[in-house]
């Protein structure tokens, strides 16, 4: 059960998730998933990095959006979690329920990865038609945002057009979100370019709570974005990023997709570890220091 002896009321990939009555308790574990794989390594202290960056765009964009965390505080927890204060503190939150939305909101900047498949096809990126000559890694004129199903864990999210969104959430709620997407991602986008790093693209989730819309789950991290450096930037070819790609790459390489995926060599575990702490330090413009001695679940 890891570090927990209590059970999760879900399971994700990444985040496991505990119900405390009008609250609930996320905590990102240091799991890595690829291609819809959960890997058998851990990635150190990645559930602190993941977290803590939430946590820093939460607090900087709340007066656009509001969202759903109401503490880090371990103290401030149930009292039940308070005796596992070692393994929650960084890597936790208790967050407000909200009554989620079923979209993955999107929104692109660069063209690249599903959105530069579907170009190089028809010229479109989610139904959307786009400028003639762009390459691997161009700057899209102005950002798009291209909305994709909640697919069941295991199953591939389903790229689908604005139309296709307002049929499954309404045409008020799909506007809300495009808005909202599109700000938050300007926001972070203008400011990310002052730390010297490019938002290729990046994935909201929203929910509503009391009527509101409001920021949830995790913002603007190595795992829902896509970061690259600045400096060497050079459209027409995939760019270095600051996420899981060192870990996609080795698999790539060295494993063929079937049966259980392999175990990490131990430089591709500490490499992935140092490229999600840098992405910390560079975006919050502070040192990475684990704020309790990593825990390493049994």
């Amino acid at each position: 059960m890891g570090a927990m002896e209590l059970r999760p009321d879900s399971h994700g990939k990444v985040r496991d998730i505990y119900d405390c009555g009008d609250s609930l308790l996320m905590v990102a574990s240091d799991r890595i998933s690829a291609y819809d794989f959960i890997l058998p390594d851990e990635i150190p202290s990645k559930g602190e990095v993941l977290t803590r960056i939430s946590a820093f765009w939460f607090d900087k964009f709340q007066d656009i959006i509001p969202n759903h965390l109401i503490t880090m505080d371990v103290s401030r927890y149930p009292e039940e979690y308070q005796r596992y204060a070692d393994y929650l503190t960084g890597r936790s939150m208790l967050v407000r329920k909200a009554e989620t939305v079923p979209i993955e909101c999107i929104v692109r900047g660069y063209l690249t990865g599903s959105g530069k498949k579907t170009y190089d096809q028809d010229g479109t990126v989610c139904g959307i038609c786009l400028p003639e000559g762009l390459v691997e890694a161009s700057k899209i004129p102005s950002p798009i945002f291209t909305p994709s199903t909640k697919a069941e864990l295991g199953e591939h999210d389903e790229n689908i057009s604005f139309e296709r969104c307002c049929d499954i959430v309404g045409k008020d709620v799909a506007a809300q979100l495009r808005d909202a997407s599109l700000a938050i991602y300007t926001a972070a986008a203008e400011y990310a370019a002052t730390r010297g790093i490019i938002i290729a693209d990046t994935k909201f989730e929203f929910g509503f709570i009391d009527g509101e819309l409001t920021l949830i789950d995790e913002c603007l991290t190595p795992d829902s974005s896509r970061f690259w450096p600045a400096e060497g930037y050079e459209p027409g070819r995939v760019q270095p990023s600051y996420d899981k790609q060192y870990v996609r790459d080795w698999l790539r390489a060295n494993w063929d997709m079937t049966g259980e995926p392999p175990h990490l060599p131990e430089d591709v575990v500490s490499g992935t570890a140092k490229r999600y702490q840098e992405a910390f330090e560079i975006i919050t413009a502070k040192e990475f220091k684990p704020m309790k001695e990593n825990h390493v679940a049994h």
